[in-house]
């Protein structure tokens, strides 16, 4: 049809967590222009997530450590002109700015591209490069939702959303291997995620002990944890305090073995963090615990009753609460047993399970 976008970009650097909620636009966009090229920006730790992606063209990288250097370090000077060309030479119809900052917003404005979307109320002044500013209001709480809004406003047509992640044999024999070795039975283990970038969206440590061990002795499932690198140590902590056996996997598996290790788990429950919301786009039964993040924004897509918040409807339309009343600390062990109680005996609390797209409405 004339008139149709040809060639399109999605701006959505990090992070891991933050990036999930975007996938559906891609699928969105493929789907009301399909003859249309999608490509996406992304920093390298996060690309492996749209490895092979069956609605995405393209990756551009988008080094921020490097490109961080580029005011002293002719190399990473270097690097960024050659971005900047790059962008400008992929002469866009349609820029799509998820990520809301001033760099972000900038890295659109030099693509070129006579239309180039954001949101209103994004931060650093970003507002100021997009062509075309999205409010966001009730109807589009979610960020699925409002991502989608943002493209709808290009012209797509909004439909079922979609999360489509990469399933890799070979990540999926590793991982097998990997719980072999630990002793866990494939299909047969729980996994925590107790980390978080931020400290105050981590929930207490000890009660994640005591629900490792309460969960253990219900359903005799093996409990596995998973974390960064950086948080192998933490999960260490985790060990030595429960009265039940994990195994730590942290830093242990690439994006691609994390999405099969939470794909073929029986339960994860997760703080507010990436292997979280990557769990709740798999649609695996999955309990998130929430302190000052709005989970209304970000909860489990269309399963607001898997995330567990003090007045997780009545924070409005922003980010993050600084009510003290919200704090992570106030759920306690029986507020998250009891769903995950819910999770455990009744098939119901969550969609239908799809190997190849994820979530399901």
């Amino acid at each position: 049809m004339a008139g149709e976008p040809k060639k399109i970009l999605i701006i959505k650097p990090s992070a891991l967590g933050d990036i999930v909620p975007a996938l559906p636009a891609i699928t969105v966009l493929k789907r009301s222009f399909p003859q249309a090229r999608i490509s996406w920006l992304i920093r390298p730790e996060y690309a492996e997530l749209l490895r092979g992606h069956p609605d995405l063209d393209e990756v551009i990288l988008f080094d921020r450590r490097l490109l961080g250097k580029s005011w002293y370090s002719p190399r990473a000077f270097a690097e960024l002109l050659r971005l900047m060309r790059r962008l400008r030479e992929g002469w866009f119809d349609l820029v799509f700015d998820f990520q809301g900052l001033f760099r972000t917003g900038f890295l659109g404005w030099v693509s070129g591209s006579n239309k180039r979307f954001g949101m209103m109320q994004a931060r650093e002044f970003s507002h100021f490069f997009y062509t075309h500013k999205i409010p966001q209001d009730y109807s589009c709480v979610h960020l699925v939702d409002y991502y989608l809004q943002m493209v709808a406003a290009a012209g797509a047509q909004k439909g079922i959303p979609e999360f489509k992640l990469p399933e890799d044999a070979a990540a999926n024999e590793a991982v097998k291997k990997l719980l072999a070795g630990q002793g866990v039975r494939p299909g047969n283990y729980a996994v925590l995620v107790p980390g978080a970038a931020r400290e105050n969206k981590r929930w207490p440590i000890e009660r994640f002990a005591k629900l490792a061990e309460r969960i253990g002795s219900q359903s005799g499932w093996s409990i596995v944890a998973t974390g960064s690198e950086e948080e192998k140590g933490y999960i260490d902590t985790l060990r030595n305090i429960a009265g039940v056996g994990i195994v730590n996997l942290a830093g242990q598996t690439s994006i691609a073995e994390l999405i099969a290790l939470l794909r073929g788990a029986s339960l994860v429950v997760s703080n507010d963090t990436g292997p979280g919301h990557i769990a709740a786009a798999l649609g695996v039964p999955i309990v998130m615990i929430f302190g000052p993040t709005n989970p209304m924004r970000v909860c489990p897509y269309n399963r607001p009753e898997c995330a567990l918040a003090i007045e997780p409807d009545k924070r409005g339309l922003k980010a993050d609460s600084y009510d003290p009343k919200h704090d992570i600390r106030h759920i306690t062990v029986e507020q998250v047993f009891e769903n995950v109680r819910q999770q455990m005996e009744n098939p119901n609390c969550h969609p239908e399970r799809s190997e190849g797209s994820g979530q399901e409405k």
